[in-house]
Parts: structure tokens; C-alpha cells; sequence
């Protein structure tokens, strides 16, 4: 396909991460009529700002004014919006929510549907009639350069990013802005504000291996690019360090992840558990996998999964429970093989959550390949499936089909969403206690937005300091998409051990005053015989009770926490203090002893 290029410049080895060409690399061209060129033939390029089509070059000193930023399409487009933003505000740029009050609007696109694209084309109208410059990022520019609707605007490719500065900066002037090359991977280390400060969307690949007969996305963000296992591993020590609490792997596969560099997404999990706090502080969320990646690590993925630290939850897209259809798909696995992955997972994951894709009359699926998948949902009853209609993207294989008809398709669409919404998957929660996350304010403004380790969303009532903590949680009742909970206790976390340091540990001695050292638990050593005031030692997680606030601590315990506080500094002054006094009494007996003898 022309449209994809090498994912790194120069073969093999490309440039290093976050290469950046000088902004001279980038062509200013002469003012010309440029109506019936063809963009999708430009090289990087910056327009001259006389061009009638273009907004008027912005007055205001560079680098204060203020950036309106829209993100339509999956986490990967998030985070490359949020490393952008991070750029932005980094040189001194303002961002605001309200398109009005912008000087400029950043938009990265999605092109994986229909109805995502033409949300973009009428945000760019109504961009162009506010007279605000424009900068276009994310997957429509990069998988469709010739589109009508990019004529006068500043695009930025998904491998551009770390130059979006230059862009808007160009773009204020009144240049229309053209970077779509790739070069390399953009760094990990970027700056980045994030939407949600207790999330972290980690992109651990771009690109794919696959070759789906109906997907766009291809197009754009080309074959697979890893990053290396140390490079995400340092990541994720940075984002602790900062406070997330939750960490989502993001990619357009991440089962395919390390492919291309020799190693694969059993070594990458395993790598970054062990870097997440014991405490269970900081959760991990593997992102979408596509069933051929996965089929041969199931085991290895299902260790993973049932760590403390990591959700029990997958997102498995099966698209079809036809063969013909995913043969037609190009999908590279069967039917039998996606229900191997979601009976191994269940059978070794206590508590596994799968959510899966279905699209809905692809080009040749017949009556029998339609309720072969409402027959695989109904064996499943997953508790979330993303049902689409199937949408033909312009430039690939699936376009060319023949097309089932449009009231077909939908009927269809309107069936298995009716039996997917029959479900009642959280029935019989009422009354279990789980432990939450709770990282999110709900769309109603009222509720806090919890996660079990399962991924089941629970809302609580709850001030907003609440966000970023682990608490348990009492299930009140369910409803279709997610259950109510009130809050008995909230977990304070210490955040300081490693599972890694946990695994250290020398064998257990069965010694409570060897705990915190030993690879034992508390309650283990408290196995032996040990009094329960004993064994009240300092743990991963110290209780808090959710009406007072207040920690319950033993006697015990409040000595270690003075004690506690008596460092070098402190025991140098006391011994100080000590030999002081006894000079002073010394000095006192001499002289006293002389007073005697003259007398």
C-alpha cells in the first residue's frame, strides 16, 4: 500500500527515539495556486501565509497564546493528545476546553470509522468559519493525505508529534504546516499532561501485523514499531513516581508487541509488575489484543493476569463468530480459536472479565454467518461487546466487496444489540464486599468511579479526595453496565515496596519482629501463635476507617512510630546532650573535692 511508509528512516536502524529534524528540514515554498495539486504527493512542507485560505497570522507574542485540543478515536490517540498538550504548555502555550476562547484548534483524528471522520469535517467547518487556525492531527491525515477536507490546513503525522510545537507555532503565523514522514518512534519521556492525573495511557507499540480487509488504521499507523522493554520499564518507574494509579498498555495490538525486536508480551508484563508497588497502589490494565498473538503465551498471559496488581480484565475483538466471515476479514484465526482463548483465560483466571468487538454486516455475511455470532455471544454472555455496523473505509480490500444492504445491516445491528443488553452479568453482587480503584468523577457529576479487579465499574458517593485511593466497598445493587457501592474503609497505601523486593525476601523465620523482612506475611508468623497485638506490624496497607479518618493503631505500634522518628541526627544530639551532663557533674565533684582539701 503506498500510503505506508518504513517505520524507521535509513533501514534497520533509523534514527534514535525522539530524533528531531531542524525546522530548516521543513521547505517554505513560495506563494503559488496550489488548488489542484496533490497532497498526497507533498513531502513535508511549510505554505506561504498569503494564502487566502488560510486563517490570519496570529498578533499575540509566540508562545502565549492559547490551544483548544480535540481527541476523537481510541487511548493511543489520547496519549499522543496528551504528549502534545505537554509540549504545548511546556513552551508556554495555554490550553482551554472552550473552542471560542482558543487562538488555535489541535484536532487528532480517528480513522476507523465513518461517523468519526465526518465528526472531524464538521469541526473543521466550524473551525473555518471562526476563522481559527488549524492544526490536524492522528490517523486521518496520515492514512488519507489527499482528503478534500485537509486543503489549507496544518497536518501533523502520529509519528510527528514531538514536533508540534514548530507546527502550531508556523501554523500561528499563517503557514500551513505539512508533517507526515516518519522518522521513528516518538520518545516516552516527552512531556505530557494527561486528561486523568491518576492514569497513565502507555503506548507499548504502533502499528500491526495485521492485514484486516476492512481496516484503515493500517494505513496510518503503518507495520509494527516495539518500543524496548527498558524503555517502558522506565516509564513506568516515572509514573509512579508521579502518582498514577493506574497504568493502561496501549497499542493497536499489544499481543503482537516485541515481535519486530525479539522479544514478546509475556517479558514486557513480567518485566513491569515487578516495578509496581506491593500495596497494590498502582493497578495495571493490558490493553486490546487480537486472539493470533496471544494463542501461544495464554498461560503465560494468565499468570500475568491473576497478579495482584493487574486487572483481571482483556479486551479480545473476535469480530465474527463466522469462519467464512473472518476468512473474508482476514482476521488469521478462527471462531474455535477466540473460544480457546476465552475458556483458557477463564478457566486459569479466578474472576476474568473478557469484552470483545462485533461487526455487523461485513461485505458476504449471510443469515447462517449472522447467528453464528449472536450463537457465540449468547455462549459467552460477555459482559461488554462494542457492536458496529460495518462501515466501508476508502482504500482497502473490504470497500470493494459486495455490500450487504443497508436495512440488513442495520437490522441485524438492532438484534444483537437487543440480545447483548438482555444480559444481566453483574446479577448476584448485591452484598459482596470487593476492593475498588478509584481513579474518575462520573458523567452524572455525582458519583466516583471505582474498578474492581475484574474491571467492573462501581460508583460510590464520595468527596473528591477519594480519587487516586483503594477502598472497600460494599456492593448495594447492580444495574446493566456497572453497580452501586458505598465505601466501608478506605486503604491507605505506603507505596514503598516492590513486588520485586517481595520476592527477595529471604525465607520466613515465623518471627513477627522479622516480618517486614522476611517472605512471609503477617498473619503467617501470627499462624504460630503469636498475639494479635503481636503481630499488628507494619504491612503493605494500613487500614483507615471511612467515617472518622482516623488510623487504628496498637500501643505497640505508637512506640515503633516515635521510635520511628529518631534518626542519626537525633540520636548524635542526644549523646551529645549526655556527655555534656556527665563533664558538667564531673567538673562539679572536681571543684567540690578541691573546696574540702583547703579547708
Amino acid at each position: 500500500m503506498e500510503d505506508i511508509e518504513d517505520m524507521f528512516a535509513g533501514g534497520a536502524g533509523g534514527a534514535p527515539p525522539g530524533f528531531r529534524l531542524p525546522l530548516n528540514a521543513v521547505g517554505v515554498n513560495p506563494k503559488r495556486n496550489t488548488s489542484k495539486r496533490s497532497i498526497s504527493k507533498q513531502k513535508d512542507e511549510v505554505t506561504d501565509p498569503n494564502r487566502d485560505s488560510l486563517a490570519p497570522p496570529s498578533m499575540k507574542i509566540p508562545g502565549t497564546q492559547t490551544i483548544y485540543i480535540k481527541t476523537f478515536g481510541c487511548s493511543h490517540n489520547q496519549s499522543d493528545s496528551e504528549y502534545m498538550a505537554g509540549q504545548l504548555t511546556a513552551f508556554g502555550y495555554g490550553l482551554t476546553e472552550v473552542p471560542e476562547e482558543a487562538d488555535l484548534w489541535l484536532i487528532n483524528t480517528c480513522t476507523v470509522k465513518s461517523p468519526s471522520q465526518s465528526a472531524m469535517s464538521t469541526l473543521i467547518t466550524r473551525g473555518r468559519s471562526g476563522k481559527k487556525p488549524l492544526v490536524i492531527a492522528g490517523c486521518v491525515p496520515q492514512g488519507s493525505r489527499d482528503l478534500k477536507e485537509l486543503e489549507g490546513v496544518s497536518v501533523v503525522g502520529v509519528q510527528q508529534i514531538d514536533r508540534v510545537v514548530e507546527i502550531v507555532e508556523e501554523t500561528l503565523k499563517g503557514h500551513e504546516v505539512r508533517l507526515l514522514n516518519r522518522k521513528t518512534l516518538p520518545a516516552l519521556d516527552l512531556p505530557k499532561v494527561r486528561k486523568n492525573n491518576f492514569i497513565e495511557i502507555l503506548p507499548i507499540n504502533v502499528g500491526c501485523l495485521g492485514a484486516c480487509t476492512y481496516c484503515k488504521t493500517k494505513h496510518a499507523r503503518g507495520h509494527l514499531g516495539s518500543y524496548t522493554v527498558e524503555s517502558l520499564v522506565e516509564r513506568v518507574r516515572t509514573v509512579i513516581s508521579e502518582g498514577v494509579k493506574e497504568i493502561w498498555l496501549s497499542s493497536e495490538d499489544t499481543g503482537a508487541y516485541g515481535r519486530d525486536i525479539g522479544v514478546n508480551l509475556p517479558i514486557l508484563l513480567n518485566a513491569i509488575v515487578k516495578e509496581l508497588p506491593s500495596d497494590q497502589s498502582t493497578m495495571l490494565r493490558i490493553g486490546m489484543t487480537n486472539p493470533p498473538f496471544i494463542l501461544e503465551h495464554l498461560k503465560e498471559i494468565a499468570a500475568v493476569l491473576r497478579h495482584p496488581c493487574v486487572y483481571t480484565f482483556l479486551h479480545v475483538p473476535v469480530q465474527s463468530g463466522s469462519d467464512a466471515v473472518l476468512t473474508a476479514m482476514n482476521r488469521e484465526y478462527t471462531s474455535g480459536e477466540f473460544r480457546t482463548v476465552v475458556d483458557t483465560l477463564t478457566e486459569l483466571v479466578p474472576g476474568m472479565q473478557i469484552a470483545t468487538d462485533i461487526i455487523c454486516g461485513f461485505p458476504g455475511e449471510t443469515d447462517e454467518d449472522f447467528s453464528q455470532t449472536v450463537g457465540l455471544i449468547k455462549d459467552y454472555k460477555f459482559a461488554q461487546v462494542h457492536i458496529s455496523q460495518f462501515y466501508p473505509r476508502p482504500g482497502t480490500p473490504a470497500a470493494k466487496m459486495k455490500k450487504v444492504q443497508s436495512k440488513i445491516v442495520k437490522q441485524r445491528s438492532r438484534e444483537l444489540t437487543c440480545v447483548f443488553e438482555a444480559f444481566a452479568p453483574y446479577t448476584g453482587m448485591e452484598g459482596k464486599e470487593e476492593r475498588i480503584w478509584i481513579t474518575e468523577i462520573a458523567t452524572d457529576g455525582v458519583h466516583l468511579v471505582g474498578h474492581t479487579k475484574g474491571y467492573i465499574q462501581v460508583l460510590v458517593s464520595g468527596p473528591e479526595s477519594m480519587l487516586g485511593t483503594s477502598a472497600i466497598a460494599r456492593i448495594t445493587s447492580v444495574g446493566r453496565w456497572s453497580v452501586f457501592g458505598e465505601v466501608i474503609e478506605t486503604l491507605a497505601s505506603t507505596n514503598v515496596v516492590t513486588q520485586v523486593r517481595e520476592e527477595t525476601k529471604p525465607a520466613c523465620t515465623s518471627d513477627v519482629s522479622t516480618c517486614e523482612t522476611c517472605a512471609c506475611s503477617a498473619e503467617s508468623c501470627c499462624g504460630e501463635g503469636k498475639s494479635g497485638e503481636a503481630c499488628n506490624v507494619s504491612g503493605d496497607i494500613t487500614r483507615q476507617d471511612h467515617k472518622t479518618g482516623e488510623k487504628s493503631m496498637t500501643k505497640e505500634e505508637e512506640k515503633q512510630e516515635v521510635v520511628s522518628h529518631w534518626g542519626l541526627v537525633d540520636k548524635a544530639l542526644v549523646c551529645g546532650v549526655f556527655v555534656s551532663s556527665l563533664t558538667i557533674l564531673v567538673l562539679i565533684i572536681s571543684i567540690a573535692s578541691r573546696v574540702l582539701l583547703r579547708q
